[in-house]
């Protein structure tokens, strides 16, 4: 849940928050109302008396909450009761994280990103407030997408989708969490030919059928990390969560784990554009098949697919590769190239691990305002950089740092 938070702002009629992913900022909100209950508390305790202390913190939430916004907006609920406390509930009680900037806040449905009144929110040059934020799915577009296999490990691509009408998963029910794998399983069981395969409930599972996944790597265990548990996504575990994949294991659906579903492609090696051929076929079939059972997907066309943390908005896509770079990564450049190129590092544990060694999980740094088609192939480019660099290197050769990538075009 990584991204930055530059300011929170609120509207005359609507409680507003302007969240920033990477350079720039994104508009998102709350359509709130007044409660009986919160306009009691407010007599009994005044919000100065319940502003959160953030003097130690380092997440995004925490540099942009200020006393008079947490005073507008702390009474206020959306139709589903949900708070603005309940939101920065994660961002208060992590200060901060070793190895990435914490948005510090998630939501808890769709209403939460619903705005008016906003002040030229913008990210990296996206405008929600004038812009409609675009979707490819064509993957015949990626050029130059198959990686030099002596650098590149592995390949995947992945995303998110919400099933409209249901709550998130920090402040669904039970019953709202059942449905959303009831509606998904009876989806992907429409699934056929290469995409064909089954589902594994993690609650019903034999010891077998679990170390089998963790040794193939698929399987995701009960969060332990304190940014998903304090935004109440472990809760009633492992009550309605499961992992889908195909028969091949190279197409994979996560489902109540941080968001609805995470649908993810992959496969080793540096085949980048047949990882994303299956991810679009894939996503498209699925999202027919939820539609001819009578749900769609969270949508909003300034900010693209609604998911829970808010750094996921837009595409909620990262594509990312496994990449050797023992000579790049000792280059004291190798994060400016990296900033320049819109891309980040992490390690290949996952989000809440150091890289080791000389090996990279790099993936793109910006999920909204570019298509899916855009940023695999900004993924691509960029990657071929790297490799490009890293033999330049092994050569012993100069290298440069790109220009930055310019900003969305209006």
């Amino acid at each position: 849940m990584a991204t930055q938070f530059t300011r929170m702002l609120a509207g005359r009629n609507t409680a507003v928050v302007l969240a920033s992913l990477g350079a720039g900022t994104l508009a998102t909100g709350y359509l709130l109302t007044d409660s009986t209950a919160a306009a009691e508390r407010r007599v009994l305790y005044p919000p100065s008396a319940d502003f959160p202390d953030l003097r130690k913190h380092n997440n995004c939430m925490a540099a942009s909450l200020t006393p008079a916004i947490y005073a507008h907006l702390r009474d206020k609920s959306t139709p589903n009761n949900w708070t603005l406390n309940q939101s920065i509930q994660t961002g208060v009680d992590n200060p901060g994280h070793p190895f990435i900037k914490t948005v510090g806040m998630v939501a808890g449905d769709e209403e939460t990103y619903e705005v008016s009144d906003v002040y030229d929110p913008k990210h990296n040059g996206y405008d929600p407030r004038t812009m409609k934020h675009p979707t490819d799915l064509d993957s015949s577009k990626i050029t130059s997408g198959v990686f030099d296999e002596r650098y590149v490990l592995s390949s995947r691509v992945r995303t998110g989708r919400s099933i409209r009408g249901l709550s998130l998963p920090p402040a669904c029910s039970r019953a709202e969490r059942r449905e959303v794998e009831r509606v998904a399983v009876m989806a992907l069981s429409g699934l056929k030919g290469d995409l064909a395969g089954r589902y594994y409930s993690l609650g019903d599972m034999n010891e077998r059928e679990q170390q089998q996944l963790i040794d193939e790597h698929f399987l995701f265990d009960k969060p332990v990390s304190p940014l998903l548990t304090s935004a109440g996504m472990a809760r009633d575990w492992p009550d309605a969560r499961g992992i889908w994949h195909n028969n091949q294991k190279n197409f994979l659906i996560w489902i109540n784990e941080e968001d609805h579903t995470r649908i993810i492609s992959m496969e080793k090696g540096g085949n980048m554009k047949r990882v994303f051929e299956r991810f679009c076929r894939g996503l498209k079939q699925v999202e027919q098949l939820i539609h001819e059972r009578g749900w769609e997907f969270m949508w909003n066309e300034r900010l693209g697919y609604i998911l829970t943390c808010p750094s996921n908005l837009g595409t909620g896509l990262r594509a990312g590769v496994h990449v050797r770079l023992p000579n790049l990564s000792k280059d004291p450049r190798f994060s400016k190239i990296l900033e320049n190129l819109r891309l980040q590092k992490r390690g290949t544990g996952g989000v809440d691990t150091a890289a080791t060694g000389d090996t990279f999980d790099i993936s793109n740094n910006d999920r909204l305002g570019k298509s899916e088609v855009e940023l695999v192939q900004l993924v691509v480019d960029g990657v071929n950089y790297l490799i490009d660099c890293e033999k330049r290197l092994e050569r012993g050769q100069d290298i440069k740092i790109p220009s930055p990538l310019a900003q969305f075009r209006r």
